[in-house]
């Protein structure tokens, strides 16, 4: 099962509207497309505009996508630039206001999914925000465990190739700034446990011209935002071209590929719901079909119980 959502058919509508102000946001993927893990949302908040302090029985990612909305987290606010992704754990108080001027646009990620009307509250709101003192992001902060912020240079290996200076404007070196590269794919983590999600995990995924993924599913459930470039996606043997602000979904079992056809790179947001186990997170269609040429209709290895007669009554 798998579900394709098109940029020009997202349609922001306002959320919250007993407890905020100039906020809206659109349920990309959610149990109406078939999903069961995954709640993926488009929020934008206006300049003045708020989100009351509130808790959820869920936990929340976010990934910004314009402007510098400000997020209050557990009672310390700071404004948010682009690139800038982090954490809501469950239970923890937060609340968003919109930035100085302009508007903040953001991704975010919920899960389990929110619970639906005719069922038990999920969400708890506590009162008007608080902000306080406003502080600028420092990712380099181990207060900050919540947060990170993805450059431009976080995507690009040859940068990583060299150390950072001690004093640089970032997180030290270590498997937290890693970016694995293959076959023409970039994969930067960005949510994981590592910033204490338990339930789900957002990265960037990056593909040079030419850059390909073979058909294969998980026990899990993915969701794609395309950000730049586009790329030709294959979901249980139909083909789209995916371009900036298309949304795909791939079920648990859905048999899917990507194939960067174009000239220039791609790049898109990506989360996987519940988290990977750890191993056999992947099935490559290219394996098993190795394995079945490999051995013959009997289920046998070099060429089954007739070949093996065969080589008995040559001896």
């Amino acid at each position: 099962m798998h579900h394709v959502l098109r940029s020009d058919q997202i349609r922001l509508a306002p959320a919250y509207p007993d407890h905020s102000a100039g906020f809206s946001r659109c349920s990309l993927i959610d149990r109406s497309c078939g999903s069961v893990h995954t709640a993926l949302g488009l929020c934008v908040i206006e300049a003045g505009g708020r989100v009351d302090t509130h808790v959820h029985s869920f936990e929340e990612s976010f990934y910004v996508l314009e402007g510098e909305p400000i997020l209050i987290l557990d009672g310390r606010a700071c404004p948010l630039a682009p690139g800038a992704c982090g954490i809501v754990p469950l239970g923890v108080p937060h609340a968003w206001l919109g930035p100085q001027r302009g508007r903040g646009k953001w991704l975010d990620m919920l899960v389990p999914q929110p619970r639906g009307p005719d069922q038990p509250a999920d969400t708890f709101f506590l009162g008007p925000p608080d902000p306080g003192e406003i502080k600028e992001l420092d990712i380099r902060d181990p207060r900050a465990r919540h947060f990170f912020r993805l450059r431009d240079s976080d995507m690009q290996v040859d940068k990583l190739k060299v150390g950072a200076r001690v004093d640089a404007p970032t997180v030290s070196a270590s498997m937290a700034t890693a970016l694995l590269a293959y076959s023409g794919i970039a994969v930067k983590m960005l949510v994981d446990q590592r910033l204490d999600a338990q339930l789900h995990t957002m990265f960037m995924v990056e593909y040079q011209p030419g850059g390909v993924a073979h058909p294969h599913d998980h026990p899990l459930e993915e969701a794609y935002v395309i950000l730049e470039g586009e790329v030709e996606a294959e979901a249980d043997g139909k083909r789209y071209t995916m371009r900036v602000g298309d949304v795909l979904w791939t079920g648990v079992g859905s048999i899917h590929a990507f194939y960067n056809t174009s000239n220039g790179t791609v790049r898109w947001l990506e989360t996987q719901s519940p988290q990977p186990p750890a191993r056999y997170s992947y099935r490559f269609n290219r394996d098993w079909e190795y394995l079945a040429r490999k051995l013959d209709h009997s289920g046998r290895e070099d060429g089954g119980p007739a070949k093996a007669l065969a080589d008995s009554a040559h001896a």
